[in-house]
């Protein structure tokens, strides 16, 4: 027995020591599991897992939140940071019942133990990491520095729910991190419920000291004064009984219910400080003081496995014997292996438990939206393609302005925006709802409004983490951003893909509202912002991640992203990205073609191809907004100076249906991809965004080789925008000579013309480069039919 280990055990709770004992026997033991005989090695896992430092922080945390329910029916939903201490999350998960409950194999027996214990870190069970397979859970913790921001969206519209955030003080120096505490100012006392943090301060991460545990307790409520909020400090280092953070626990929540009731009569506070819990503990508390002249507990030592050779070391092993026999597991478990009647005193019970709280399984919750009639918003092409000009985006912002208004008193939808949604021509939203901002402003702020349900900050990642929040707990929401500021999140996306793909593993998780991502203000439409904001590399990212939950679509004018936002809106499930312009622009299809379009995700465009119904020579095809107008322009070029040529033009607005259907559940079926394509036609393709994206999907079919892919090449500056696709070879002129280099039967004609179209486009750069603007015979082109 350590010298310290049994006082600190003893000034545990029977509920926490039997949580701590769980915890710990899941990271080491196989067998043995109450060590009702001498400890063996055969007893030890052969391949040991897992972070033992942050657990008996967390179940700290744990019971004063079980407390919190119980005395004061509190509506608790938990978001663990440190999700890395997942055996924490399952020892409670385990003592309350609710892995019992989602599975009875998992029931509080001996039986159930040993199961928990075998499948934490074993294929097939729980990973290191908490997981959608883990009840009461929304965020997996391992994405260091998003805990903050996902659970203040779990917190938004619901007016009754505290939210309570444990923080480690590892992921609290990350910037995501640092930007989520200002969400406080975000959220609106009356209509929504509440986010008590609770950061967590143990000491050390992986192998160095946290920077927020080597500050005072001055300089910490400095900090978080400064933030906004009321910062309440306990230490329990010395008294890890638990009872100091219960306290706090339920001072914070007096706090709270007052804030929201003076709020809610009329009484409401100019400056909300909201309380957060700053927790410092022992990290590791309970482990052996030391291995082999090695300081573990309350060191670094003890951030993952502290006995590591617990299997092979004897001295070890006899170490480890002794600290779990020191929670004096006896006490705590009867002869079957269940917890007694004293540890479960403190627990509550049916659906008040943190792990059966309804709203971590929120596609459960979650209704469909009201989605408005697209026909009073669609754009009119009365003459044929072309004949209309309309901003996509402002289309698209009279519909969800519609939508807005539908669902004003569910207050079920949300749109988050890093402070650009004016700039992307989305502002008739702000009519209807304003921008959510609860703290003073000065008086020429306009759309700001308490009670606002558009949520702009300067920050990618609080979006993210508050959209993930508020889809995770059954509602709905859109992300609109600059195409070349997605990739801020490009880490958040990954992990959310991945959490949804491993959610549809989950028989029990209900499917949740689709994450759409608006990508506006284009990267080839960037001649003031230059070439830092020319960057369309968060099409590649999604393309990456399982094909089951993602999508990229291109529509290539208002009446398509109409149809596609209509789509997306309604589906759950995925992670997509919709790519469109804000500028107005010309208008190809009325509403009825964009329904057909979109449902096939790929067709051809007879009013603009040449082949008459006979094999093309070529296939023209494109994806996107401006490649659309520059393939239409290459056609044209075509039409006019090669009419006996036949060209085949095909938009994509589906990119994922470009993949063979075995590859993507988007992708089209042979027959229709031989329709479109043919099997060894050359295909000429214009892509909004990196060629290699498109090369990717068409692997496995047939003769991939055949497509010649423009795009973007990574060339950029502050210029015109046809000198930007200049730059990447992707201008109307370079589209023709491409197609020109495929028409063999035409060879004289063909060289002549190539040679044309490559002088004029160097005239038209040197024009431009004189006048600054791009000329008129490209500005003023239209489609005629």
């Amino acid at each position: 027995m350590t010298p310290s280990a049994q006082p600190r055990q003893r000034a545990r709770s029977p509920y926490a020591r039997a949580a701590d004992y769980v915890a710990a026997a899941s990271i080491f033991l196989q067998d043995n599991l109450l060590l009702t005989e001498p400890l063996r090695p055969e007893h030890v896992k052969p391949r040991l897992l897992g972070h033992w430092g942050t657990c008996p922080g967390i179940t700290t945390v744990y019971e004063a939140l079980n407390t919190l329910v119980r005395e004061r029916g509190a509506d608790v939903l938990l978001v663990t940071g440190p999700g890395h201490g997942a055996p924490a999350l399952h020892a409670n998960l385990w003592l309350e019942g609710t892995h019992g409950d989602y599975d009875p194999a998992l029931a509080r027996t001996g039986a159930g133990l040993r199961e928990l214990a075998r499948r934490y870190c074993a294929p097939d069970g729980f990973p290191s990491h908490l997981s959608p397979a883990v009840p009461g859970v929304l965020h997996e913790g391992g994405e260091l520095g998003y805990a903050l921001a996902t659970a203040f969206g779990a917190a938004l519209d619901a007016p009754d729910r505290i939210v309570a955030c444990i923080v480690g003080d590892g992921e609290a120096e990350t910037g995501p991190t640092a930007g989520a505490w200002h969400s406080n100012k975000f959220l609106d006392p009356v209509t929504c419920g509440a986010v008590l943090p609770v950061l967590h301060l143990n000491g050390a991460k992986i192998s160095s000291p946290t920077v927020f545990a080597t500050m005072t307790d001055e300089e910490l409520t400095h900090l978080f004064r400064g933030y906004g909020w009321a910062p309440r400090i306990v230490d329990v280092r010395d008294d890890p009984s638990g009872e100091p953070l219960t306290a706090a626990v339920l001072d914070a929540h007096t706090v709270i219910r007052d804030l929201q009731h003076r709020a809610r009569t009329g009484e409401r506070p100019v400056r909300p400080a909201w309380p957060v819990i700053v927790l410092r503990s022992l990290k590791g508390q309970g482990a052996p003081a030391q291995s082999g002249g090695t300081a573990i507990e309350g060191t670094f030592h003890a951030h993952q496995v502290p006995l590591p050779d617990a299997r092979e070391d004897p001295e070890q092993l006899r170490a480890l014997e002794e600290w779990l026999a020191s929670y004096r597991p006896r006490e705590l478990f009867d002869a079957q292996g269940r917890p007694v009647a004293e540890v479960l005193a403190g627990v509550p019970e049916g659906d008040t438990r943190i792990g059966a709280q309804p709203a971590a399984n929120g596609g459960k919750l979650r209704r469909p939206l009201d989605l408005p009639p697209l026909a009073r918003h669609a754009v009119d092409v009365p003459h044929g393609p072309g004949s209309a000009e309309a901003s996509p985006t402002r289309v698209l912002g009279g519909w969800l302005a519609d939508l807005m208004r539908n669902t004003a008193v569910g207050r079920d939808f949300r749109i988050v925006s890093p402070d650009e949604l004016a700039s992307n021509k989305l502002d008739a939203v702000l009519a209807t709802s304003g921008r959510a901002y609860e703290w003073p402003v000065e008086e020429y702020s306009e759309d700001l409004t308490r009670s606002g349900r558009v949520m702009e900050m300067l920050s990618e990642h609080n979006c993210q983490g508050w959209l993930q929040g508020y889809l995770l707990t059954g509602r709905h929401g859109l992300f609109p951003t600059y195409e070349a500021f997605a990739a801020i999140v490009d880490s958040m996306a990954n992990q959310y893909a991945k959490w949804l793909k491993a959610s549809r593993e989950v028989p029990w998780r209900a499917p949740v509202s689709s994450l759409t991502y608006l990508l506006s203000s284009e990267g080839w439409r960037q001649e003031h912002n230059g070439y830092s904001h020319q960057g369309p590399g968060f099409i590649s990212n999604l393309l990456n991640r399982k094909n089951t939950v993602t999508g990229v679509y291109l529509p290539p004018d208002a009446n398509t992203l109409l149809v596609t936002m209509e789509r997306l809106l309604d589906e759950t499930g995925k992670i997509n990205a919709v790519v469109v312009g804000k500028h107005e622009a010309a208008q190809w299809l009325d509403l009825e073609a964009a329904r057909a379009h979109c449902r096939a995700g790929a067709s051809a465009w007879e009013w603009a191809g040449t082949h008459a119904g006979r094999d093309p020579e070529v296939v023209l095809a494109c994806a996107g907004g401006i490649p659309t107008v520059e393939s239409l322009a290459a056609a044209d070029l075509l039409r006019r100076d090669l009419p006996e040529a036949r060209i085949r033009f095909v938009n994509v607005v589906d990119l994922c249906a470009l993949a063979p259907p075995i590859h993507h559940p988007h992708g089209l079926s042979d027959e229709a991809f031989h329709a479109l394509f043919g099997d060894t036609t050359p295909v000429v393709f214009d892509f909004h965004g990196y060629p290699s994206a498109v090369h990717q999907l068409l692997h496995g079919r047939p003769h991939p080789d055949r497509f010649h892919v423009r795009g973007y090449l990574e060339e950029g500056t502050t210029t015109t925008p046809y000198d930007l696709l200049a730059l990447n070879g992707a201008t109307r002129h370079d589209l023709a000579i491409a197609m020109l280099t495929h028409l063999g039967a035409h060879s004289a004609r063909s060289r002549s013309l190539a040679g044309r179209y490559a002088d004029l486009r160097d005239r038209l750069r040197r024009e431009l480069r004189a006048t600054g603007v791009d000329p008129a015979e490209i500005t003023a082109w239209k489609w005629t039919a």
